[in-house]
């Protein structure tokens, strides 16, 4: 693995995007959980997944589609997708859920017919349904530096903001935070990472990179930093080990880091009932407390 590393670029594209998703997916995924909009995630990939089947489908009869990276129409209707889930949210105030199963439904309805009307980009879709090592380009990387450079930045000059908006949203208004441009603005980057983690994971498993190791971290550490820098900790740990498992497996790399995950949570559960532990996502001024 470290000679092919050495030598094929595609793989160097490949596991130094995997790094970087890494950080960032979980990161954006703690503020996610906590706000228990996890399934969020899931409706955003399956519209991108609509705007990648209308690219493919498109690049087979209009020159300009057939020249340009599915991937940004993907993230395009992702970031859509995120500003419709802001305005259903408003438009159902009692019912704030209901937009994420509105915007999940729309989203695979327009990949089903998309996908249809479409012939001979099967294989094209599975890569970006379930994650390829080869297909991630140089081009494909900086996309994801900046990205990633971006979501960095936000939450570092806006981290207060966005803790007061998870916790307690009165608070936040009292003093003063924008909480409608902050969400909005988080939901956009949030759209922009998941299309930009479709080359890796997959549209169909990027949600998991996000939600699985903070599910894990949540349950081992004290404090909400604490849980942010574990969880970014079992992402990169899941990426590592999927990635070199589905380069020796010769499988897509989606599903490793899932599993992967999955097995590093399974760990910590098993680990603590063994001890006798019990551990709820339960943060007050900014730490975590056991229950039970």
């Amino acid at each position: 693995m470290i000679s092919a590393l050495l030598s094929y670029e595609f793989l160097q594209n490949a596991f130094l995007s995997g790094l970087i998703i890494g950080v960032i997916a979980p990161l954006l995924g703690l503020f996610i959980v906590v706000r228990r909009l996890a399934l969020i995630a899931d409706a955003l990939s399956h519209v991108a997944l609509a705007g990648i089947a209308g690219s493919l489908y498109l690049s087979q009869s209009v020159l300009f589609f057939s020249a340009l990276n599915p991937v940004y129409l993907g993230m395009a209707t992702a970031v859509g997708g995120s500003l419709l889930i802001e305005r259903l949210r408003g438009a159902y105030k009692n019912f704030e859920e209901l937009a994420i199963p509105i915007i999940l439904s729309a989203g695979i309805g327009f990949g089903a017919i998309f996908i249809s009307l479409a012939k001979g980009f099967g294989s094209d879709l599975v890569g970006y349904l379930f994650g390829s090592v080869s297909a991630v380009s140089r081009q494909d990387l900086f996309v994801i530096i900046i990205i990633a450079i971006v979501v960095i930045a936000f939450i570092r000059f806006f981290y207060k903001e966005l803790f007061a908006l998870s916790f307690d949203k009165e608070y936040a208004k009292v003093s003063g935070v924008n909480g409608k441009v902050i969400q909005t603005v988080f939901m956009i980057i949030v759209a922009l990472v998941i299309g930009a983690s479709m080359r890796i994971v997959g549209i169909l498993l990027v949600s998991s990179l996000m939600t699985i190791p903070v599910a894990a971290a949540i349950q081992v550490a004290k404090s909400f930093k604490g849980a942010m820098l574990l969880s970014i900790a079992i992402g990169e740990l899941s990426v590592i080990i999927g990635l070199i498992s589905a380069y020796h497996l010769d499988i897509a790399p989606g599903g490793t880091i899932v599993i992967t995950s999955i097995i590093i949570l399974l760990g910590i559960l098993g680990w603590n009932k063994l001890n006798g532990k019990k551990r709820v996502a339960k943060v007050k001024g900014g730490y975590m407390h056991d229950v039970g």
